[in-house]
């Protein structure tokens, strides 16, 4: 009788288990060029499910990219955290971050090779379901997405915070297969209104499925908790614009993930005393 009551016990632990996130480096290559990203997934949930490609921001794969792939992952993805630089190359100051930025803004047939290196990492891992994979990406990482969008991948969506929206090579009509999904501050200086009419225009003579939504009192990097409060910089942290952009995100993918429903749970978020409810 003993043996049944902690047997009983055990069952109910572990059937009430909280997520079990676990992260994995990964080195893969582009060409010759090694690099290295991160894996996340919870360990609690059994078999395959929807991925997420996620792209750094100009500062490269660090610690904020492991937060929003913990944040998925926790939401029931299989999430990759792609390396767009190299092994290695991590940017310490905002100047070093425009340099190593430019050279893949200014070579964007390597920025779409680099992405499309890291989703098919994403694509061949075993807990991923190939038919249910997205991009997102913040700032640079936003820009990233949009051009693996246009390189016709073949992929169910993409997301980009705060990301640039211009490219040299605008898409051929029909070859965007992913769903589009730009998330702008509407008073971001480094997008300026100019900039996102023409990809507004884009979207159209393409015949995209795209949705663009603007948050306003937003500037550039309205996610990046550590980027401060001022909007005068140009770049700030606007939490509502956080929120918002990421409850947007998620109906976005349409793929119905196991935890979808723990989505606000205090725990599955980084700053919940930032985020009040609106």
């Amino acid at each position: 009788m003993r043996n049944v009551f902690f047997l009983l016990l055990f069952l109910m632990l572990t059937s009430t288990a909280k997520p079990e996130v676990v992260f994995r480096n990964v080195e893969y290559k582009e060409g010759n060029t090694v690099l290295e990203g991160l894996s996340a997934y919870d360990a609690a949930i059994q078999g395959k499910r929807p991925a997420v490609l996620v792209v750094h921001q100009w500062m490269g794969l660090g610690e904020y990219e492991k937060k929003r792939a913990e944040m998925l992952a926790k939401l029931g993805y299989n999430v990759f955290a792609a390396d767009i630089y190299g092994k290695g190359i991590r940017p310490h100051t905002p100047k070093e971050a425009a340099g190593e930025a430019a050279k893949y803004k200014n070579d964007r047939a390597l920025l779409r090779a680099r992405a499309q290196a890291a989703l098919a990492v994403l694509a061949k891992h075993e807990l991923t379901d190939p038919k249910r994979i997205a991009a997102i990406g913040y700032c640079f990482g936003g820009t990233t997405v949009l051009e693996l969008a246009r390189s016709g991948a073949e992929i169910g969506g993409v997301v980009s915070f705060h990301g640039g929206l211009s490219t040299p090579d605008p898409t051929e009509p029909k070859k965007i297969r992913a769903k589009v999904l730009v998330l702008h501050g509407a008073d971001d200086p480094n997008v300026p209104p100019q900039e996102v009419a023409a990809f507004e225009e884009e979207m159209r003579q393409a015949g995209v499925d795209w949705q663009l939504i603007a948050y306003g009192g937003a500037v550039h990097a309205f996610t990046d908790w550590s980027a401060g409060s001022d909007n005068s910089k140009g770049a700030a942290y606007n939490e509502r614009a956080d929120r918002r952009s990421w409850e947007a995100m998620n109906p976005w993918l349409l793929f119905n993930p196991t935890n979808a429903g723990a989505m606000w749970n205090n725990d599955h978020q980084p700053h919940p005393e930032f985020w009040p409810s609106f």
